[in-house]
């Protein structure tokens, strides 16, 4: 066995007896949220690089729910699923395993998919225009909210940025994604722009206790936490009167998404985003589809 697969056994027995010491759930609650647990682990195991509960991420989880739909599972196994594993990482959580559930944000699923929640431009555009660049911090959390949905990043990705994984004068910027694979995203023109006014002041980020990422805090001038990257993209939507349940990955949905409606290729977006299964792609061409819908339905009816 495993060192990854006995952390997942450590952690999977601890859940199981505090669901029915402590939880009094029902023994056939209890039995069905284990199968669950078990299938969504067999599941990550069986991957090139398999992860340890501690470094499970939302896409996994999303991932996972697509898979269950190409299984032909209905809506209520799903949903039953899901809520097994907002369970198992509410425990982590509580334990101080991790430090949010990465299940945190995914709606159940209703109709055999789980669609995750975009953003329109015109959204995003508002959030941006909430941030003050006038200060130090908000040059850098325009620029980081700009990565993250102008490249399509996922928070691990835009934390691990170093600056020489970026050139501002080819516009691309080198990217380690899941089991390491490096991908070069192309940045846009905002996205330079963003990051030039940002590095402008990084300099007053920068302490003797700094390295070379390029996203620092202004307490010590170390690397951003997760957390932080989670309420710059929170108080942005906030003060833009935005209601959905937004999280940084929201963004990087909404850019996959936005690809897909002006016309790019499903595949060129599956490497921009580091999918290595086309399969956690095409969950973006459902979401047009649902879109394609909301405005066919909107459109004016013929009186007779």
């Amino acid at each position: 066995m495993s060192g990854v697969e006995k952390e997942w056994q450590k952690w999977s027995e601890r859940w199981e007896r505090q669901m029915t010491l402590e939880r009094g759930l029902a023994a056939n609650t209890t039995d069905a949220y284990t199968h669950n647990l078990r299938d969504f682990v067999e599941y990550l195991l069986s991957a090139v690089h398999p992860k340890s509960p501690s470094e499970v991420c939302r896409e996994d989880v999303e991932g996972y729910l697509v898979a269950l739909y190409e299984r032909r599972t209905t809506p209520t196994t799903q949903a039953r699923a899901l809520s097994a594993l907002r369970s198992f990482f509410r425990f982590l959580v509580s334990e101080n395993i991790v430090e949010s559930a990465p299940t945190n944000f995914i709606t159940t699923p209703k109709c055999g998919r789980a669609l995750p929640d975009t953003l329109s431009t015109e959204e995003i555009d508002a959030m941006l225009s909430t941030i003050d660049t006038s200060t130090i911090a908000g040059r850098r959390d325009s620029a980081i909210l700009e990565m993250l949905y102008s490249c399509g990043l996922r928070v691990s990705e835009l934390l691990s940025l170093r600056m020489n994984d970026l050139s501002l004068k080819e516009g691309i910027v080198r990217v380690v994604g899941k089991g390491g694979k490096m991908r070069l995203v192309p940045l846009s023109h905002e996205a330079e722009r963003q990051l030039s006014l940002y590095f402008e002041v990084r300099p007053q980020f920068v302490t003797e206790l700094s390295d070379n990422h390029i996203f620092l805090n202004q307490r010590g001038g170390k690397a951003l936490s997760r957390m932080a990257v989670f309420n710059i993209v929170e108080r942005a939507a906030a003060m833009a009167g935005i209601t959905k349940n937004i999280s940084p990955h929201t963004l990087r949905h909404s850019f996959a998404s936005h690809l897909l409606e002006g016309g790019a290729d499903i595949r060129q977006v599956q490497e921009l985003l580091g999918h290595s299964n086309i399969t956690t792609t095409e969950i973006y061409t459902h979401i047009n589809t649902r879109h394609l819908h909301s405005v066919i339905n909107s459109l004016p009816t013929s009186k007779e």
